[in-house]
This record gives C-alpha cells, structure tokens and sequence, in this order.
C-alpha cells in the first residue's frame, strides 16, 4: 500500500449509523513487563468496534517488543488502528517493528488512511516544534532548520492523507499533539516537544470528526483545534471518563 492509499473494512455499526471507537496510546511494552494487555484488548472488543493505538506501543523500539504487542494484539476481536510514537524508533529498527504489528492485523498508519465502517481513520506519527505564535520557525543554522522541517513533512504527509480520505466521517490518529490545549498540566518548558499546531493548520482545512493523540501523559484529557474539532489526549495514565485506561467515542 502507497503512502496515499486507502483501504477499507467493514464493521458493525450502531442503531443510529456510528461506529464506537476506542482509543489509548502510550503502552511502553517493554521485553521486561510483568503483566499483558489481553484482557484490556478484550474488554475493549466487548465495548468498541474499532481499537485505536496513538503511539508509544513499545518501550525501546525493539523487535521483541513488537512480538509481545503483537501477541496481546491477537486478542482482540476488532480492527486495530494506530501510529508509531517517538519510542517506538528509539532502537532504529521501525521498519522491523512495522513489520510485525502489521503481521499481527494492525492498520499501522503513516501517511495512510483505512475506512472502516464508514469512517475514514487517517494517521501520522507527527512531530514537535511548539504551537501558536510560539512555534519554531525556519531560521538560522541547518540544524534548526532540518529540525522545522521534519515538522512540516509530518504536517505535508497529514494533507496528502485526507485528500485522499472519501468517507463522510473522519478520524484523525497522531502520537503528538496538534494543539497546546491537551498538553496543558505539562511543565511548560517542554510544551515544544510534545507537539506542533501545524498539525492542527491541516485538520482545519478538512472535515474532521474527531483528533486522538497521546504523548503528554500528565497533559489535559480534551481540547479544541483552533477551528473547533474536538481534540482528545489519550495517553495511558491519563483520567478518562470511562474510568478505563481507554477513552470510547462515538463516531
């Protein structure tokens, strides 16, 4: 599949036509770890029709970690959705990680979109640099300037995305987030690493439903873009008001 290329799959859909998503990033699956994520995965099958991952789903970016998920994965009764975090490339072995969670079923997105019961899910990793008036230009030395542009390569991989999204409804999965709204409670000194609003600048020139996003464990649970699309951070750890580990909406 092309970095523009939709799929599509089906899933049951409520009485009234939506499709209940839900959403958690952060895992940090680590080939140490004590515990699992099967029973998560199958509580979440009972309650959702879609599981969506925003990130983060290894701890060090190893291929054995990916195997764990991916055997926790198997649980699971629904499409799998999701986007790689920052950790999840900490080893430099991505493509290796890629690789299995796909094995596993998982619609792993990076500049790609996949429908699924009439709503298109569309994903990048994104990126840092700051939000508002506040962010990072391209100026001064090549570093900064390579730095920027890894941003907007993100942003660019987002638009070329929805342009190709042909569904009515949309979802929006990053790891990072598009707005300063849900990384508030963070110490504001790293507010620049934990996202970019040129994301944000993208998902305001299309139809979008909603925005899930993780990163900022001890950020703010639900914000708005600047244009009003809902927003929500979905880290692990964070308060969620299914009082579960995952947030669930209806879409």
């Amino acid at each position: 599949m092309s970095e523009t290329t939709a799929a599509s799959e089906t899933a049951p859909a409520l009485a009234n036509g939506k499709l209940r998503v839900a959403a958690i990033g952060d895992l940090h699956v680590g080939a140490d770890r004590t515990g699992d994520y099967r029973a998560l995965f199958t509580d979440i099958s009972r309650e959702a029709d879609v599981l969506v991952l925003t990130g983060d789903l290894t701890n060090l970016g190893k291929p054995r970690e990916a195997e764990l998920l991916a055997e926790d994965l198997r649980a699971a009764s629904v499409p799998v959705v999701g986007v790689l975090g920052n950790h999840d490339y900490e080893s430099d072995e991505v493509e290796a990680v890629s690789a299995i969670l796909k094995g596993a079923g998982m619609h792993l997105l990076n500049g790609t979109s996949v429908e699924i019961g009439g709503v298109g899910f569309v994903g990048v990793k994104g990126f840092t640099g700051g939000f508002g008036r506040r962010m990072l230009g391209s100026f001064g030395e090549p570093a900064v300037k390579a730095f920027v542009a890894e941003s907007v390569s993100e942003a660019l991989l987002l638009e070329n995305a929805m342009r190709n999204v042909k569904a009515g409804r949309a979802v929006v999965v990053l790891h990072y987030a598009p707005t300063v709204g849900t990384v508030l409670g963070e110490p504001e000194e790293i507010y620049p690493f934990l996202g970019s609003s040129r994301l944000a600048e993208i998902i305001d020139r299309f139809k979008v439903d909603l925005v899930v996003h993780g990163h900022a464990h001890r950020g703010s649970y639900s914000a708005t873009t600047p244009g009003g699309i809902p927003v929500f951070n979905v880290a692990q750890g964070l308060e969620k008001p299914t009082g579960q580990p995952y947030a669930l909406f209806e879409v």
